[in-house]
């Protein structure tokens, strides 16, 4: 069963902030935009709304975060290396968040699209909850802030908006994946 965005928005009608956190958890930006929404129409409160997407948005990246930290490691060996989690790879991973976490964090979380690898990523080469909570929450802030202000402005208009971001998704995604071909391209051609 799909769950469309006039039914979201009838069940946050319906239930308010009770199911708004379970929901921003599973399909945040949509939710976000919707809740925008409901708060102009006075359906939800505006500062426990932004409250509750926050904690929710923060909740999502943790559970990615322990995917990566918890569930990859119980991959067996050779999906690891299929996966190219090779030791050698993952102290790399490490090093990179040991210096530039911060940075790919909020990168990613600004982008979307890249974010679910980025929080995995965090997760696998055991990132420090505190400063990976941190980072996501100075990158949730204007994420968050973006969105409701998309959906006080626009918000009934949901279901355009919700194809927007799905492409939108895909087009940053795919950016993202060039961006990464082209660095190591130029990377393997520029070894001696």
């Amino acid at each position: 069963m799909t769950l469309t965005t006039d039914a979201l928005a009838q069940i946050l009608q319906t239930y308010g902030l009770w199911l708004l956190f379970p929901l921003a958890v599973v399909e945040g930006p949509i939710v976000t935009v919707i809740a925008g929404w409901l708060a102009r129409l006075a359906i939800l409160p505006l500062v426990p709304t932004v409250l509750v997407l926050i904690l929710a948005d923060l909740v999502g990246d943790l559970l990615f975060y322990g995917l990566g930290r918890f569930a990859l490691g119980r991959l067996p060996g050779r999906w690891r290396d299929r996966l190219g989690l090779r030791p050698e790879r993952l102290a790399n991973l490490a090093t990179h968040f040991d210096t530039k976490g911060g940075r790919t964090l909020i990168i990613a979380k600004l982008t979307h699209s890249l974010g679910f690898a980025a929080l995995v990523a965090a997760g696998a080469a055991r990132m420090p909850v505190a400063p990976f909570l941190s980072f996501n929450l100075v990158g949730t802030i204007p994420k968050t802030a973006i969105f409701l202000a998309i959906g006080y402005a626009i918000g009934e208009a949901h279901v355009a908006i919700n194809s927007w971001i799905g492409w939108g998704s895909i087009l940053i995604g795919l950016v993202g994946v060039g961006l990464v071909a082209w660095w190591l391209t130029r990377k393997i051609w520029s070894r001696p």
